[in-house]
């Protein structure tokens, strides 16, 4: 059978190679395979569901000959130009070898906070309080810069709609839902329910009414409707396969279903660069199609073993670079930000593989209180660990979810403050503008750096004044706030600086970059991407964000054995306090990737200064090496003649770590 196969599949490949395009012509490299697939090959199962993104207009082409074939197509993506299918594992290796082969990605179980195997890794806390009086009022709208019951004029997220993809939402009494898909059973329209719990406590973080609370526990943005799709079964486990699914019927139809912000609250381990990752593709068709992303980090922040919090934890579709992506902030249930601190459990940056400077931001995510549904696999669980009576009301939960949900409740508020201040001539606000704006009025938590936190814990209040103030109808590159431009907010008595700063792909700016209606704010422009800034923004500061400082030389790296599993004896490094900036490592052989900003470099040697180049990116020289004091590193070159240089002596690094 397996002989049959292989004749069958070289058959194809000698009928598709004869009228591909000559460029097309050569066999594609095993690292086309994702490290998730490669290591569920492992284990020796027959057939593998995968996802496998094709060139363009080659997609029914290889469905049919993979349907002739005997194996199973689940469904197609369009969006990324994608197919998800049962296929035997004993040809994945030679599927991945024709050129009209993009890549083959696992299509990975994802899960609510992205802790699929372990619950106390969902939620760090689990309460289910016996009556909404039983506690003490909420901090979340206060510690936010709001009222702590949003009154009848005050922007509540009125006229907007968050699209929740999740394990799905109850129909209770504090949220309003105005459509519901469950994506598990193919995205059939049908009445709104969660079984797991998970989508409910985010949808009713997002935009509870507080209602049956008596208003203690009252959502970001009250009077923002939902719409839900249901990814995740019962136990809070989906596939990658049905989010895409999700977001494709989602990005074709938003503007029926008046849809402009998506929380997604849920993810899998990294398993390959963004360009090829399914889900963080879909995100970015997404975005491109005028949607703002919200994604959760990830709850990988700690070492297994040690409990000590590392780098490196994040998790996909948080690594997508339109995504506005949330860590986990621990508030410690006050009201004023002094005491605030990073969640140790919320994972840090940078994306593996590429390098992003995520997350993009963190919003309180520990120990958040929201609706529970009864009967759900979340409520059972805490009434069979007796921490609480069975049948009440409320969940207290902590992890980047809540941080997430949180997140999109603020975006909410900021698209509502500025539809009202909107008049003639203003135009929508952009997920880019928007992000812009969340990044720039943060405020930064101590001790923690970019890669941890950051632009630092958001401030609704902050973003809504700036939203307010804003008036889009003015010509790219002019100034674009009327009156006096803000910079601090008042919270708990205690007045706020801003930290001003936007990461724009590896670079921290800071400076009045959001006061002009620049280019980059524009929807046709990914988030990170080579850009020119402009003369008429005068910035104060243009930093890269020098992974290799003290902050992370030397620190625990958790993407070994929390994400992947790799083995102790991997080396991996990630730079040197004097700018020298280095990732590698081996897997059982395999190499780890870095390179640019694309990813297409792939860089092996080790950091004593024995370094070996490897590999092209567009037929350019890669070029690694040291010079005679070691601290100087170039590598990579663009067509247009920049030279890519990572760490020398003198990089100025301005407000950094």
């Amino acid at each position: 059978m397996i002989l049959a196969r292989r004749l069958w599949f070289a058959g194809l490949l000698a009928t598709l190679v004869l009228v591909s395009p000559p460029a097309f012509a050569q066999p594609a490299h095993e690292a086309k395979i994702d490290r998730g697939l490669r290591e569920s090959l492992r284990n020796g199962a027959a057939t593998q569901s995968v996802i496998i993104t094709v060139k363009a207009g080659y997609r029914t082409d290889i469905r049919q000959s993979l349907e002739q074939h005997g194996d199973r197509i689940k469904a197609e993506h369009p969006l990324i130009g994608a197919l998800a299918v049962e296929i035997h594992s004993e040809d994945i290796a030679e599927v991945a070898n024709h050129p009209w082969v993009d890549a083959i990605s696992l299509d990975a179980m994802v899960s609510a906070g992205a802790a699929a195997t372990s619950a106390k890794h969902t939620t760090t806390t689990v309460t289910v309080l016996a009556s909404p009086l039983a506690s003490a009022n909420s901090t979340l709208r206060q510690t936010l810069g709001l009222p702590r019951v949003a009154g009848l004029l005050t922007p509540a997220g009125d006229g907007i709609t968050v699209a929740v993809i999740d394990s799905g939402i109850a129909p209770l009494a504090d949220l309003r839902i105005s459509a519901f898909y469950d994506f598990t059973r193919g995205g059939i329209p049908t009445a709104p329910f969660d079984d797991y719990g998970h989508g409910t406590h985010v949808a009713g973080l997002i935009a509870s009414s507080g209602l049956t609370s008596n208003y203690q526990f009252q959502g970001v943005a009250p009077r923002v409707t939902l719409v839900g799709f249901k990814v995740l079964d019962k136990n809070g486990a989906g596939k990658t396969s049905d989010v895409i699914r999700a977001l494709e019927y989602l990005t074709a139809n938003h503007a029926r279903l008046h849809v402009t912000i998506v929380n997604l609250s849920l993810g899998h381990p990294i398993y390959s660069p963004a360009k090829d990752d399914p889900l963080v593709q879909a995100v970015e068709h997404a975005s491109a199609a005028g949607l703002i992303v919200v994604a959760s980090a990830g709850n990988y922040g700690q070492n297994q073993k040690t409990g000590v919090s590392g780098y490196t934890g994040l998790t996909s579709p948080g690594n997508a670079p339109s995504a506005m992506t949330f860590g986990a902030a621990n508030t410690h249930d006050t009201i004023t930000r002094d005491d605030d601190s990073v969640a140790e459990y919320s994972s840090r940056g940078p994306s593996w593989y590429d390098g992003f400077a995520k997350p993009d931001a963190i919003a309180p995510g520990h120990h958040l209180i929201s609706n529970i549904v009864a009967g759900s696999t979340l409520a059972k669980i805490v009434a069979l660990n007796k921490k609480a009576k069975n049948g009440s009301s409320f969940l207290e939960l902590s992890g980047s979810s809540m941080a997430a949900a949180v997140g999109s409740g603020v975006v909410a508020l900021v698209l509502d403050t500025h539809n009202r201040a909107a008049y003639f001539g203003q135009k929508p606000l952009t997920a880019n503008a928007v992000k812009a704006m969340v990044e720039f009025s943060a405020i930064p938590v101590k001790d923690a750096d970019y890669v941890t936190q950051g632009a630092g814990e958001i401030n609704a209040a902050g973003a809504m004044a700036l939203a307010s103030a804003i008036d889009t109808s003015v010509k790219t590159g002019e100034w674009w706030v009327r009156g006096a431009a803000p910079a601090h907010t008042m919270i708990g008595w205690q007045l706020y600086g801003w930290g001003q700063t936007v990461i724009w792909g590896h670079t921290v700016f800071t400076g009045d970059l959001v006061f002009h209606n620049l280019r980059s704010w524009s929807s046709s422009v990914t988030w990170g991407a080579n850009i020119v800034w402009g003369t008429s923004v005068a910035l104060v500061k243009a930093s890269n964000i020098v992974w290799g400082t003290d902050a992370v030389w030397g620190a625990n790296i958790v993407w070994r054995d929390r994400v992947i599993g790799q083995h102790e004896g991997d080396n991996i490094v990630w730079g040197t306090h004097e700018g020298d900036n280095i990732v590698w490592g081996t897997l059982d052989g395999d190499n780890i990737v870095w390179g640019t900003m694309d990813g297409d470099n792939i860089v092996w040697g080790t950091w004593d200064g024995d370094n070996i180049v490897w590999g092209t990116s567009d037929g350019d020289n890669i070029v690694w090496g040291t010079s005679e004091d070691g601290d100087n590193i170039v590598w990579g070159t663009s067509k247009d003649g920049d030279n890519i240089v990572w760490g020398t002596a003198a990089v100025q690094r301005g407000k950094l770590f």
